[in-house]
């Protein structure tokens, strides 16, 4: 399995000079490459393959003007080329949002293959560079002598702080010992997790407590001339503050999705479409600093490295609406209702909870472990009825004998078309 260590770099000026002369060259054949893309696109519609962008690249480095690109290493620029393509690549099966010019103060970066680089007991040596690169290696378990990466990515953040990442094939780690436990997550503004166990993980709100700093180095920035020195520093402050927010988001969503693979062996998660909810204006901030897109990554690859199980269910389900007691379906239930009472069997729910709950009860249906089947089975538990399969449903009350199931070839319904009870 592949696994990357990312840890602060610390080149000399040499160095440095030599890297940023190599980030504006990957900068340029970006932007040059893909600006040749779209115009080969617009007026001859057809489209640029690898080797005819690689093809390109030699022809671009015999003129005049551009004899500097062969001043730095030619992988970091063959390999932006290959990244460019994957990315077209990801753009057209609708994994990606189409490619975009690359800016001189956004992060800069620089990949180098096996032939680009030299790592001799512990010490890195990159291509058209006498000496070796300082970093700081931070990974007690992982001996840094006996690293062998198969790639190497140089970086430098918008606020001048520069890294360096090993890509490393590794073997997969022992699976963590069985606990015996299964748990379903219902993801939060209020508590960003809220487990069917009862567990609530707070929301830090990172963002919304630097949010008045960071405002009022915007403004400092933005009353400075563009261009000018100080309006670089400004930049720089600014680069900071959003790294500080950064990096504390990271560090508490790293810590809650290790302590849900440690603690349970099955973990149910909603599929919750993230870009989509953005697009509200009064929650688009907030569901931002969340972070949620991030969290279930980091529970996806986690879950996979140590042998746990992470069952995702359709974001149609409504499981905040369903009482799981007795599997009845509220018609209306507002953001701001935060606890209820089911009107069929008078149980008291709290809005999380009770969402939890019936997420852990549909994911096991879809995983197998529940009684009954995938779609429309009879998931029994405490109450005298059923609750519902994991698709959108029309608000009704769950029957004793089963529940309905969406017969083939009928297609979804959007929440304004849906029957009022």
């Amino acid at each position: 399995m592949r696994t990357a260590y990312k840890c602060r770099a610390y080149p000399n000026a040499e160095q440095a000079a030599l890297l940023a002369r190599t980030f504006g060259c990957v900068r340029l054949v970006w932007n040059r490459a893909l600006a040749e893309r779209q115009r080969a696109y617009r007026s001859e519609g057809r489209a640029t393959s690898y080797k005819a962008a690689d093809a390109a690249l030699t022809a671009w480095k015999r003129e005049a003007d551009l004899a500097f690109l062969n001043e730095v290493s030619s992988v970091p620029l063959q390999q932006t080329l290959r990244h460019q393509h994957a990315a077209f690549a990801n753009f057209f099966a609708g994994r990606a949002r189409y490619p975009r010019f690359k800016r001189r103060t956004a992060r800069q970066s620089a990949h180098y293959t096996r032939s680009a680089f030299r790592m001799r007991s512990g010490e890195l040596t990159l291509a058209k560079s006498d000496a070796p690169l300082r970093f700081v290696w931070s990974f007690e378990n992982v001996e840094v002598a006996a690293l062998n990466p198969t790639m190497v990515v140089v970086s430098r953040e918008p606020d001048g702080r520069w890294y360096v990442s090993f890509a490393v094939d590794t073997d997969a780690p022992e699976p963590l010992p069985e606990t015996g436990h299964a748990i379903g997550v219902d993801f939060g503004l209020k508590d960003l997790m809220v487990t069917s166990d009862g567990v609530r993980i707070a929301n830090p709100r990172t963002l919304e407590r630097k949010v008045r700093h960071l405002a009022r180095y915007q403004r400092r920035m933005a009353r400075c001339r563009k261009g000018g020195s100080n309006r670089r520093k400004a930049q720089a402050k600014v680069a900071r503050a959003h790294r500080k927010v950064r990096n504390a988001r990271r560090d508490h969503l790293h810590r809650a999705s290790t302590g849900m693979i440690r603690r349970a062996d099955t973990i149910v998660i909603e599929d919750l479409a993230v870009s989509s909810m953005v697009k509200n204006r009064r929650l688009a901030r907030s569901i931002s600093d969340a972070g949620w897109g991030e969290l279930r990554r980091q529970l996806e690859y986690k879950a996979e490295r140590h042998g746990r199980r992470l069952v995702v269910i359709d974001r149609w389900y409504p499981s905040s609406k369903t009482c799981s007691t007795c599997g009845h379906v509220l018609g209306e239930l507002g953001l701001s209702t935060r606890r209820w009472t089911c009107p069929h069997c008078r149980s008291w729910h709290d809005r999380d909870l009770n969402a939890a709950k019936n997420i852990l009860a549909a994911g096991l249906v879809v995983a197998g472990d529940g009684p009954g089947e995938v779609c429309g089975a009879d998931v029994r538990r405490q109450g005298p009825s059923l609750p519902q399969s994991a698709v959108k449903q029309k608000p009704t009350v769950a029957r004793a004998t089963g529940l309905p199931s969406r017969q083939r070839g009928e297609g979804r319904q959007s929440p304004s078309s849906m029957p009022k009870r």
